[in-house]
C-alpha cells in the first residue's frame, strides 16, 4: 500500500527535513522550508528481468559523433556557446529581472526561425498580447515562431512531440508545474522533475531547447543547485539596469569554453551587438583631470579597456568614507593602506570614491595598480595621461606582480591607439612580441607611482 507522508524542503539549496525548521543547516537561509507530501511504496518484490536491462559497452566500441553547431545569427553569443546551438542540448539563461533575458531570446528565436524552421515559445508569465507586443517592438514578423501559453507540463509535452520544432523555448521554468507533484509551481520538487521530463523529451528527439530561469536575491539561479547539473550549457545575463551595456557569461557548458563572455547593449530595438567594447568603455573626453586612468582587465579570454575614475577629499566626519562602484569596497581599503604603509601617502583623512565607468563590474587583480594609482592621482592632483594603460597586481608589500595573458592586453591596448603601458616588470622581461608602445616595467608600487610623476 502506498503511505502519503510529508517532508519539508528547504526552497533555496533543496536540504530535507522530517519537521520544519526556522533556519536551513545547509545553506542558513531564514524562513525558506516548505511542506512537501511524498507518496511511499513498498517494494513489490518482483525481480529484474536481466534481458530487458541494458549492459555495459566497451568505451573503445562506442563511436563518438562530433557535436552539430547551429549558428544563432549572433557572433556574440556563438562566442559564448562555443560555435553555436548544439542539437539536442539544453541551455539554461538566468538573470535579474528586465535584464533581457526573454527580449534577447526571442530575437534568437527570430533567427532560428528564418534558417532552419519552426520554434516553439512556451510561456507562463505571459500572455500572447504581451509577447506578440515585445515581437512588434523587436520588429520580427515570423510566420515559423509558434506561441504557447501553458504552465501544464503535460500539454507543454504533448505539443513538443506533435510539433517537432527546432527549438522550445520555455519562459521560465519556475513557472511551469506536473500534477503528479502536490508542491506549488517553483518549488525545489517541481523545478527538478520539470527540468527531467523536458530533458528527457528533447533529448530523445534532438531538439535543441532553451530554459529561462528566475534568480534569488544572491543572484543565483533560484531552485536546486541540481538543476545547473543536469543542462547542458548555463548563461547569466549580468549588467546594471540603469545601464545599457549587458554581459552574458557562461558558467557551464559540456560544448565549449567557460571563460568567453558576449557584450550586448540593450536599445529600443532590442539587444545590440558590441563587438568592441574597449571604444565604449573608455570616456570620449579629452580634458586632462587627476583621478582618472585607464586600465585592462579581462572577461573571459577577452581584453578589455575600461576608465577607472577616482575622487578623494577630506573628510567631514570623524571616520573617512570609502566607497566603489563596479569595484570591491574591501580591495579599495587594502590599497589605501598599502599607499600609506609603502607609499607614505596620508590618505586616511580622505574620504575615497573610486568608479568603474559606464557600470561594468571587474574583480580581476589586474586592476590592482590602475585603483591605487588613480587614488594617488586625485589626492597629488597630478593627471594621467589619456593614452597611458594601467596593469599590474599590487602585494601587500607593495611589490607589483605579474598578470596573465599581458600580451593579449598589449595589443587590445595599441589597436585603441594608447601609447604609454605601465606593466610589472616580470611581464615585461617575458614579452615575446613588439609592440608600438613605451612599455615600462615596474617592480613597486614607488615605481609606480614615479612613473606617473608622483613621486
Amino acid at each position: 500500500m502506498a503511505k502519503a507522508k510529508s517532508i519539508f524542503v528547504c526552497s533555496e539549496c533543496g536540504y530535507e527535513s522530517a519537521k520544519w525548521l526556522g533556519k536551513c543547516p545547509s545553506c542558513n537561509s531564514w524562513n525558506t522550508f516548505y511542506e512537501e507530501k511524498i507518496q511511499e511504496t513498498t517494494s513489490s518484490g518482483k525481480k529484474v528481468n536481466l534481458k530487458d536491462r541494458e549492459k555495459p559497452k566497451n568505451l573503445n566500441s562506442i563511436e563518438g559523433k562530433e557535436a552539430i553547431y547551429t549558428k544563432t545569427g549572433y557572433g556574440e553569443l556563438d562566442r559564448v556557446l562555443g560555435g553555436g546551438l548544439v542539437k539536442g542540448s539544453l541551455v539554461l539563461i538566468g538573470g535579474e529581472p528586465g535584464i533581457g533575458k526573454s527580449t534577447l531570446i526571442l530575437q534568437l528565436a527570430n533567427k532560428i526561425a528564418e534558417k532552419e524552421g519552426t520554434v516553439l515559445y512556451v510561456s507562463g508569465e505571459e500572455s500572447g498580447e504581451q509577447v506578440k507586443l515585445r515581437a512588434d517592438r523587436l520588429n520580427i514578423q515570423n510566420d515559423n515562431i509558434m506561441f504557447l501559453a501553458e504552465t501544464d507540463i503535460d500539454n507543454i509535452e504533448a505539443e513538443i512531440m506533435e510539433m517537432k520544432p527546432k527549438l522550445v523555448v520555455i519562459d521560465s521554468i519556475q513557472t511551469m508545474y506536473s500534477n503528479e507533484i502536490t508542491s506549488a509551481p517553483g518549488t525545489v520538487s517541481q523545478v527538478r522533475e520539470i527540468t527531467a521530463r523536458v530533458m528527457r523529451c528533447c533529448k530523445q528527439n534532438q531538439i535543441t531547447t532553451i530554459l529561462i530561469g528566475h534568480v534569488t536575491k544572491d543572484g543565483n539561479i533560484a531552485g536546486p543547485r541540481v538543476l545547473e547539473h543536469m543542462v547542458d550549457t548555463v548563461l547569466y545575463l549580468e549588467g546594471e539596469r540603469y545601464f545599457s551595456y549587458r554581459i552574458l557569461r557562461s558558467v557551464k557548458n559540456r560544448f565549449g569554453s567557460t571563460n568567453e563572455v558576449g557584450m550586448f547593449e540593450m536599445q529600443n530595438e532590442g539587444m545590440t551587438e558590441v563587438t568592441n567594447p574597449s571604444s565604449i568603455l573608455i570616456s570620449e573626453d579629452q580634458d586632462q583631470v587627476p583621478g582618472a586612468a585607464i586600465v585592462s582587465s579581462l572577461e573571459g579570454t577577452r581584453p578589455l579597456l575600461v576608465e577607472l575614475q577616482a575622487l578623494t577629499t577630506p573628510s567631514v566626519y570623524g571616520i573617512p568614507k570609502r566607497t566603489g562602484n563596479g569595484v570591491d569596497f574591501n580591495k579599495i581599503a587594502l590599497l589605501i593602506a598599502v599607499l600609506e604603509k609603502r607609499a607614505r601617502l596620508s590618505i586616511g583623512n580622505q574620504d575615497v570614491y573610486v568608479n568603474v565607468v559606464s557600470g561594468m563590474k571587474i574583480n580581476e587583480p589586474a586592476i590592482d595598480l590602475g585603483i591605487a594609482l588613480v587614488i594617488a592621482s586625485s589626492f597629488k592632483s597630478v593627471y594621467i595621461p589619456k593614452d597611458t594603460a594601467i596593469i599590474g597586481e599590487v602585494g601587500l608589500t607593495g611589490e607589483i606582480r605579474s598578470v596573465n595573458m599581458i600580451d593579449k592586453r598589449l595589443k587590445e591596448a595599441e589597436k585603441l591607439g594608447i601609447k604609454k603601458c605601465i606593466i610589472p616588470q616580470n611581464n615585461k622581461k617575458l614579452l615575446k612580441n613588439t609592440y608600438k608602445l613605451d612599455i615600462i616595467g615596474v617592480k613597486n608600487i614607488n615605481e609606480a607611482l614615479r612613473a606617473i610623476g608622483i613621486q
